[in-house]
């Protein structure tokens, strides 16, 4: 749960770290709501919508390339010319360039963006090799036995990433060293691939990633208000997402994993501490593009 908010002292976020299409948005947004009671009960469930409606933009990309899975499976005719994961590719691709030309992502988290996709690649080779789990063997547009599109999934968390720490002005108190994080992030990577081989430190890594940001609170602009969060708790809800959209992913065919082959049955639990743990891999890639700053000192400090 998050703490009490306390009002902003400036109710717009900080304008340079939001796209010239947000910017229009977000003045379009400050004007609708302009008098909109700041006490209350309708104070409140306003905090509510906006948090949510500022949740759903974030996640746009994710979204976009969730229904077009979802809209594969239920109407792509599978006699079709173009097979189904090129098609998804194509719009993955298509999906990316409209973000870019709409102003909704800039190039600077292009790059991050693009990181994403190339570590989730590689780890997508090594995983489909050993049997984690496997795609369809139609299409063109692949490196071996993974399809493209793919590497688009983790950009999309990347997108996410990016976008929620622009839209929510993410602070952070007592956020650990940035060198220490990424020691621990590329741990976590590297045993992603060397569980196979040696003993699986994930329940390590876990426990390491609790001491190393359990001191940190994580402070995010709604409306009027910033509210603070154990950081760790954003992390683990962050993770419970992804896993939900895992689900719908899996029912829609876009890759499955070997218990589910026979037939389509929810992902495992187990694997939310998979996603919890790429969420850190996540968040430290992005403080490299966004360095992690203190909240402000309250007024009169």
């Amino acid at each position: 749960m998050t703490a009490p908010g306390r009002p902003a002292d400036d109710e717009r976020p900080d304008p340079r770290r939001l796209t010239s299409v947000e910017q229009r948005i977000d003045a379009a947004a400050h004007r609708l709501l302009a008098g909109a009671p700041e006490h209350g009960g309708r104070a409140k469930l306003l905090e509510f919508l906006v948090f949510g409606a500022k949740q759903a933009w974030a996640c746009v990309f994710g979204a976009a390339l969730l229904a077009v899975i979802v809209a594969a499976r239920l109407w792509y005719p599978d006699d079709a010319w173009l097979a189904r994961n090129d098609a998804l590719t194509l719009a993955a691709v298509a999906i990316q360039l409209v973000m870019l030309a709409t102003r909704l992502e800039t190039g600077r988290e292009l790059w991050v963006i693009v990181l994403f996709h190339l570590t989730g690649t590689a780890m997508e080779l090594f995983k489909t090799d050993v049997g984690s789990w496997s795609y369809d063997g139609d299409g063109v547009l692949r490196i071996g036995a993974v399809p493209l599109f793919s590497g688009f999934m983790y950009a999309a968390v990347g997108s996410y990433m990016v976008r929620v720490y622009r839209l929510f002005d993410l602070r952070f108190a007592r956020y650990p060293r940035r060198w220490l994080t990424a020691i621990v992030a590329a741990a976590i990577y590297a045993n992603f691939f060397g569980h196979h081989f040696i003993v699986d430190f994930r329940w390590v890594l876990l426990a390491a990633v609790v001491v190393l940001w359990w001191p940190t609170m994580m402070h995010f602009r709604v409306w009027r208000r910033v509210h603070r969060m154990p950081l760790l708790v954003a992390f683990g809800l962050v993770a419970l997402f992804i896993w939900f959209a895992e689900n719908i992913a899996t029912w829609g065919g876009a890759w499955l994993y070997p218990d589910q082959v026979d037939g389509w049955h929810p992902v495992s639990a187990s694997k939310l501490v998979s996603w919890f743990l790429l969420m850190i891999i996540s968040v430290v890639l992005v403080t490299f593009v966004y360095r992690p700053r203190e909240p402000d000192a309250p007024a009169g400090r």
